[in-house]
């Protein structure tokens, strides 16, 4: 754990405020709070502390009209009332630091693992610094992740942005998890955006253990927590990492879920008077995607990179409806899970054919490529000749395509799910071994599959 020296409490001591902006509550309506008084100095975005009967509460500012600020808090407005006082906080910021990692916090940076917690020496805006684009590096070297599928036919990149497209309940979090303990990183940043609270705990000490969280800083905001925080989690997340990134190191961020980020983000949008449009999501709802994925991919510089996977929930599989649709066009590549492979018993469960990895062909070599490619042909002409060939209407040997997609199917189909430890290279050979010995060669292949009847 990195150590915390006199600076930090020096920081914390030069950022203290000794005196603040104070306004009112002046009216309480539909979950959101009035405040008076705080109009000149306020700004959109901005948080503020409510004193109630029994403490304090947080907000942030997401309307300002007139003399009149409306306030969406992070609790229940459960025993506030007119005339309470609301001190302005000023803008959300973070103070990342090194003595984060192992650590389990909130999107305020105060700790949830109930030991103590200082901030870092310098602060950071949530909405991040964009790079200068014609700045940033291209893509980096392929990363061993410790799955073959991943080694081989969906490569992940150093500084590669990749969405990861799943309903509920097919293997989304074990996926992450293989990804966490296994993808090649100086530091991993896991934002956990309305999550169950059982499974914050579940995920540090079963699935991560210590040698995991090691190297992981873990940014959370259950469920249960107000839309504000949902929605901040995300963006603290991507700060964190903004943070190790900017030291020069290799930072791993998985960000679950981007589903719950734009949840939480129209609950906002349409408390501040926005109008819904999007299937009930508001316009700005694209935006806000685009921008906090942005912040990740390669640095500039002397910067390191932030590799980023951020999942998505699709319901009913559907992966049209506006998130999935957003995300797909800002991503660089795409992994979708299958509740049918899942249904059958297949780890993880990832649909090959409906996903990609736009890091090919430039992450792998020609013969890589050409097995890649081969492995993608025969998949595809078993899934469509599979109705004719359970139906038992397909004749052994009228299509030689088939007639090894047929017995390269089960090896295929095995090897998707199937762990590596010994590294890129060992994955490729494995993925040859699944092709028939007395098959044709890729080029073939793709000849003959083009010509293949689609049923």
């Amino acid at each position: 754990m990195a150590h915390v020296g006199f600076e930090n409490v020096l920081g914390v001591v030069e950022r203290t405020e000794v005196s603040r902006p104070v306004g009112r509550i002046v009216a309480l309506e539909d979950g959101r709070i009035i405040v008076g008084g705080l109009s000149r100095q306020a700004a959109m975005g901005d948080l503020v502390k409510i004193t109630t009967p029994t403490g304090h509460a947080r907000g942030e500012i997401v309307r300002i009209e007139g003399d009149r600020l409306t306030v969406l808090p992070d609790s229940p407005l459960d025993g506030l009332r007119i005339g309470l006082r609301v001190a302005l906080l000023g803008a959300a910021v973070l103070a990342p630091d090194d003595s984060w990692i192992g650590r389990v916090i909130d999107p305020y940076g105060l700790p949830l693992d109930n030991r103590p917690l200082l901030p870092g020496t310098a602060t950071r805006r949530l909405t991040g610094q964009p790079i200068n684009p014609t700045e940033r590096r291209g893509l980096g070297a392929r990363l061993e992740t410790g799955l073959c599928v991943f080694n081989t036919i969906l490569p992940i990149i150093r500084g590669q942005r990749i969405g990861l497209f799943a309903g509920s309940g097919v293997g989304k979090s074990t996926i992450l998890a293989m990804l966490a303990q296994r993808i090649t990183a100086d530091v991993v940043v896991i934002g956990m955006v309305g999550e169950r609270g059982r499974e914050v705990r579940e995920f540090v000490e079963r699935v991560l253990g210590p040698s995991g969280m090691a190297r992981t800083v873990i940014v959370a905001a259950t469920s249960d927590r107000s839309p504000g925080l949902r929605r901040r989690c995300a963006s603290a997340a991507m700060t964190v990492a903004e943070h190790f990134r900017d030291q020069g190191r290799q930072v791993l961020l998985l960000a679950d879920s981007i589903t719950r980020f734009a949840d939480a983000h129209r609950e906002i949008a349409l408390a501040s008077g926005e109008a819904p449009s999007l299937r009930g999501y508001p316009p700005t709802t694209a935006s806000a995607i685009t921008t906090l994925c942005e912040r990740a991919g390669p640095g500039a510089g002397a910067m390191g990179d932030i590799t980023a996977i951020f999942t998505v929930l699709v319901a009913g599989s559907d992966m049209e409806e506006p998130v999935a649709d957003i995300l797909r066009g800002v991503l660089d590549g795409h992994v979708v899970l299958d509740r049918a492979i899942a249904e059958r018993g297949r780890f993880p469960a990832i649909d090959v054919l409906r996903s990609v990895s736009r890091a090919l062909p430039l992450a792998a070599t020609p013969t890589e490529n050409d097995q890649i490619a081969q492995a993608r042909r025969l998949l595809g002409a078993y899934e469509r000749a599979e109705l004719m060939i359970q139906s038992g209407l397909y004749s052994s040997g009228s299509d030689p395509v088939i007639d090894a997609a047929i017995l390269a199917w089960p090896k295929l189909d095995a090897f998707v799910a199937q762990r590596e430890t010994e590294g890129i290279g060992a994955s490729f050979e494995k993925l040859a071994r699944c092709f028939p010995a007395q098959h044709k060669s890729a080029a073939a292949v793709n000849r003959e599959a083009d010509r293949l009847p689609v049923t």
